[in-house]
């Protein structure tokens, strides 16, 4: 398969989404049904390629943004809007993902690259813009440290700025920095290193 650099993302997320998804969460803390389901509706694709992107293995997204939702439904009548409903959202997905992998820590991997490949390329949205570029990048972001990753997919990939960053990993601005510069280093360095290997396969004489 061929890399692709992954096209710039969005960097900032309108103000006025944030507010509209927030209000929809503050409404849905009495528990109303119709309220609920347009909270979920709002935010789930958005959860749900986050602990793709985070955990690594797009076959435990469904579980885990599942689990996300059910611990935010639980403690959505402690949400005050102090923050945006997606900036806590985001950092309830974290630490479900984080428990997710401290269980798993320690069961072998089951699934070949061939595997894992069909798995990325099935739970792709289909049919939009960077769908192929989506399949390669998942694929990098797996190599990264989980700390990098969540740094980056965080605000490089769901546009949530430094700052809001570093409340929801609990680290001091500069090191949400440090980490986004230190995985960008890294995925510059697998792009390279995939390119010059496809040239080489490109260049190399037929013996046949």
């Amino acid at each position: 398969m061929t890399f692709r650099r992954p096209r710039p993302p969005a960097r900032h997320r309108p103000a006025a989404v944030d507010d509209a998804v927030t209000r929809l969460a503050l409404a849905a803390r009495s528990g109303d049904p119709a309220a609920v389901d347009a909270f979920v509706r709002a935010l789930y694709r958005d959860m749900r390629r986050f602990v793709a992107h985070l955990s690594g293995d797009p076959r435990l997204a469904d579980d885990l943004v599942q689990e996300t939702f059910l611990r935010a439904l639980r403690s959505l009548h402690r949400f005050e809007g102090r923050s945006s409903a997606r900036t806590w959202m985001l950092s309830i997905a974290r630490h479900t993902v984080a428990d997710s992998l401290r269980s798993a820590s320690a069961r072998p991997r089951l699934s070949d690259w061939e595997d894992w490949q069909t798995v990325i390329e099935r739970t792709q949205p289909r049919g939009l813009p960077g769908f192929e570029d989506g399949i390669a990048l998942t694929q990098l972001l797996a190599a990264l440290p989980y700390e990098r990753r969540h740094a980056f997919v965080l605000t490089q990939l769901f546009g949530v700025p430094y700052e809001e960053a570093a409340r929801i990993l609990g680290c001091p601005i500069g090191t949400v920095r440090s980490r986004v510069a230190r995985a960008r280093a890294c995925l510059l360095a697998v792009l390279i290193e995939a390119e010059r290997q496809a040239r080489r396969r490109t260049d190399a004489p037929d013996d046949r």
